[in-house]
């Protein structure tokens, strides 16, 4: 009889192995946890794994998300384009809204999850609306470069036709695995239904999903809930103070055991 879990170590082991010596940050980062999701993300390929692996240490080392605060972007969720929820789905996952009608963006996981539900409300959205297809590009790299394996699955909410080229633009660009994880969902369609309701409790979920619950964003109650994951993210990386660091307009994307994950997405 095999047993996985053992056999999953090994694995682990022999990348952690094969990358070598790594110390700091680096060492900080690459717990087992971390060093799995990169081997599901190649299909348990060492080769390929320690290669995905090496280039997020070196896009970390430029970019330091770890050094990422909300003072710094917090400027871009005033509108609530995009932000953590206050409810779960029904596999106990912190869920993410997004509404592309408006204006930037933020996220920030909640401690403890390795993945997210993904849910976008089309609310708003017209030929009007500013979505780059190059900032969507980026963003998709360092998701599925550097972050591999967070997103559980995402829900695009009634997407209007309008939005079905831009879709075909960036699913170019999306993972196989990645791409599987969307669902289109049409309220007036039964399965459409059947698989939120799959997913999420409907007294939980906003009506503008289908739910029955009024979907509210305070951008002052949720600020301050970030300046508590901020810092519990210090004290993870045990920093004193440091100053942050805001990637030249990058998106970010920080998460390890007792820390936040935030992103900032540009939409120009």
């Amino acid at each position: 009889m095999i047993c996985y879990g053992l056999v999953f170590n090994k694995q682990i082991n022999e990348l952690r192995a094969a990358l070598g010596h790594i110390s700091g940050r680096s060492l900080k980062y690459c717990n087992d946890a971390c060093l799995r999701r990169y081997l599901v993300a190649r299909d348990w390929d060492l080769h390929k794994a320690k290669k995905m692996v090496e280039d997020s240490l070196k896009w970390r080392a430029t970019n330091k998300p770890e050094e990422i605060r909300w003072h710094k972007v917090a400027h871009e969720g005033e509108t609530g384009k995009c932000f953590r929820a206050n409810f779960y789905d029904r596999f106990g996952r912190t869920v993410l809204i997004s509404r592309p009608g408006m204006q930037n963006t933020i996220l920030n996981l909640r401690n403890g999850q390795e993945q997210i539900s993904w849910l976008v409300d089309f609310t708003g959205f017209t030929l009007n609306t500013n979505i780059s297809v190059k900032a969507a590009r980026g963003t998709i790299n360092i998701l599925q470069s550097h972050y591999p394996e967070r997103l559980a699955i995402s829900f695009l909410y009634n997407p209007p036709r309008i939005f079905q080229a831009f879709w075909k633009a960036i699913r170019y660009f999306l993972d196989p695995k990645t791409a599987q994880k969307v669902n289109s969902i049409y309220p007036n369609n039964e399965d459409s239904v059947e698989l939120m309701k799959s997913f999420f409790d409907m007294e939980n979920l906003p009506s503008v999903f289908g739910g029955k619950a009024t979907l509210t964003y305070g951008h002052e109650e949720f600020s301050k809930m970030m300046a508590i994951d901020d810092m519990k993210t210090a004290k993870f990386w045990e920093f004193n103070n440091k100053p942050c660091h805001n990637m030249n307009g990058h998106s970010g994307l920080e998460v390890a055991p007792e820390e936040a994950m935030p992103i900032s997405v540009s939409s120009a």
